[in-house]
């Protein structure tokens, strides 16, 4: 199952740097494991915001939650789930 997550990541700054740094080094490391697994299939930064647009290629529901509360950075985000359905009119095949 495809589905398109939108995170917004808001850390705050309360926060040590020191820790929110080991914090990112994670989280980097566990979301590019994801992307070479074929899980996170797309990443797009939005623009001037600490947000993110991205597309997950699931199992089901449930692996997408447990694969999201993994997040190192969970805790600090905001997020938006939505499950993609193949259009009719798309050539392209996922």
């Amino acid at each position: 199952m495809l589905f398109m997550v939108e995170m917004t990541v808001r850390i705050p700054q309360s926060l040590d740097p020191e820790v929110a740094d080991a914090i990112k080094a994670k989280e980097k490391a566990y979301s590019q494991q994801l992307q070479r697994d074929g899980k996170w299939r797309h990443l797009w930064r939005v623009a001037g915001l600490y947000a993110n647009v991205s597309i997950f290629d699931v199992k089901d529901a449930d692996e997408l939650h447990t694969l999201l509360t993994g997040l190192p950075l969970y805790p600090y985000m905001e997020m938006k789930v939505t499950a993609l359905a193949q259009h009719g009119s798309a050539i392209a095949q996922n």
